[in-house]
């Protein structure tokens, strides 16, 4: 699974990047029909909070699931979106075998 990342407020160093794409990638172990990921992040300036705000898409047959966080940092958004998905990932997976063995 091939990982995009944006970045469209500043530039991304490759070290946060390679870490997107190890935790994203394992999300292929829990559903492995996945056709694409992208991942934006943002900065928000609220006061004297910088917040990190990160955000996935993942494609899947037939729909797109989203889950946005925002921490401190990039990882920590990032950790809790790849639960986020992993949880998202697995529902999906569920619902496609009832729907599967109905028909």
């Amino acid at each position: 699974m091939t990982v995009q990342t944006v970045a469209p407020q500043f530039k991304a160093d490759q070290k946060l990047i390679t870490y997107i794409e190890t935790k994203l990638g394992k999300l292929s172990n829990v559903f492995d029909r996945i056709t694409g990921c992208s991942v934006t992040l943002k900065l928000e300036n609220s006061g004297q909070v910088k917040d990190k705000i990160a955000e996935v898409r993942i494609h899947v047959p037939g729909a797109v699931l989203v889950a946005t966080e925002s921490q401190r940092s990039f990882e920590a958004s990032v950790d809790l979106l790849a639960d986020k998905m992993r949880r998202q990932l697995k529902r999906y997976k569920q619902r496609q075998l009832k729907g599967g063995r109905r028909a």
